[in-house]
């Protein structure tokens, strides 16, 4: 493989996983709020922050889903949600990490883990139809890949490094 080729491959993943320990990290953020707010709590918290934008455009399509995800929340079982986000936030963290150190145990790992949630997330659309969802899924199904392509490049440097 060209050298160019391999280098934008290297930060495609990099970048790629960055986002995922990012997300990792904000979920781990909201179940550790879930556990110790309530959820109406939490909504009205998401209210407060977005009033200035409900004078400038009430039809602002961020904001819409920001307060509609606020307000199932608000419905939802704080325990379930909050356990849910931090074992989310933590596995996808300590996976990024151990790929990130390039700890050969992680690629496999996440590859499994990140094929779990596009199983997961396929079978929330068939209820939700969720354009978000099929696209989550879609940029999972793309990282599983680049984490196929990049053990397999950390374990041809392994081997010729030890040659």
């Amino acid at each position: 493989m060209k050298p160019s080729h391999r280098s934008l491959l290297n930060q495609t993943f990099r970048a790629g996983i960055a986002l995922k320990g990012i997300d990792g990290a904000l979920e781990m953020i909201g179940g550790l709020l879930l556990w110790f707010l309530k959820p109406s709590d939490l909504n009205e918290i998401v209210r407060f922050l977005l009033q200035h934008d409900l004078s400038r455009d009430p039809h602002d399509w961020i904001r819409e889903h920001l307060l509609h995800g606020a307000a199932k929340l608000a419905d939802a079982d704080p325990v379930f949600a909050s356990f849910f986000l931090l074992s989310h936030g933590v596995t996808k963290a300590a996976l990024v990490a151990g790929m990130w150190m390039n700890k050969l145990w992680a690629y496999p790992l996440t590859i499994a883990v990140f094929g779990a949630f596009c199983v997961y997330q396929a079978y929330r659309y068939t209820h939700t139809h969720s354009v978000w969802m099929l696209v989550l899924t879609i940029l999972d199904l793309a990282l599983i890949w680049l984490t196929w392509d990049q053990f397999k490049h950390q374990k041809e440097l392994r081997r010729t490094r030890d040659v």
